[in-house]
């Protein structure tokens, strides 16, 4: 029973994010564990020393949306990404979500680990994997290093796509170099205050929030709307 993937754009915890992260914990569990902890994983605010506050924001958002167990999960880097306590938490999750922050700290702290290992094992179990921005990013099969300048791998729970969040504000700058490196992917621009959730047939996506969802494919940009529904 393999669960939903929530991908966001940006400007998390607040106004229009209701829609998808409420979604969100509706299909947590496959839908059918009320109970099942919500973890937030702050690994990419750690860089700045920001994931207590970004991470506490989080909680209360959550609970303030009816979540009745939500987790401030204490992964940070590779050491803690390999903590085997801490996986076998995420083993049992309803819904993990990503933060924001630093793609690439994150990328690398999550990759090859047990952590990564258990997301993938709940998510197989009916868990729902959520990121806002940079947690958006590595969820994909790749992802755009904006300290590097370049595509890097990611942790491919998407296969063969690219997030660009922020698409609304600056994202978008990034779509023409992204095609000539990543040619025959999928790049994905999501607005903020939007996400979007394969939860439709066949495991089509559909936009909810605030702004809309802009697909790259060779060709001119598609533009999706909050509840219409599309394939990647």
């Amino acid at each position: 029973m393999k669960g939903h993937i929530l991908l966001e754009g940006g400007s998390e915890f607040g106004g229009a994010m209701a829609a998808p992260d409420r979604r969100g914990i509706d299909l947590a569990g496959g839908g059918r564990r009320p109970d099942a902890p919500l973890f937030i994983i702050p690994a990419a605010a750690a860089p700045d020393h920001n994931d207590q506050h970004a991470g506490g924001n989080g909680v209360r958002w959550f609970k303030r949306l009816g979540a009745r167990q939500v987790i401030l999960l204490p992964v940070v880097d590779r050491l803690s990404a390999n903590d085997p306590s801490l996986a076998s938490m995420i083993r049992g999750a309803g819904l993990v979500y990503l933060l924001g922050g630093f793609t690439h700290y994150l990328g690398q702290t999550l990759a090859g680990s047990l952590c990564l290992q258990a997301m993938q094992e709940a998510y197989a179990g009916g868990a729902v994997i959520a990121g806002s921005s940079a947690g958006a990013m590595v969820l994909c099969q790749y992802y755009y290093n904006p300290e590097g300048h370049r595509p890097e791998e990611g942790l491919n729970l998407v296969p063969n796509a690219c997030v660009i969040p922020h698409h609304n504000t600056f994202g978008a700058r990034w779509a023409p170099g992204l095609a000539q490196s990543l040619p025959g992917v999928t790049l994905v621009g999501i607005d903020e205050q939007t996400g979007m959730v394969d939860d439709g047939p066949e495991g089509q996506w559909s936009v909810h929030g605030k702004g809309v969802v802009t697909l790259y494919r060779g060709g001119s940009p598609v533009v999706y709307q909050p509840g219409e529904a599309f394939n990647l």
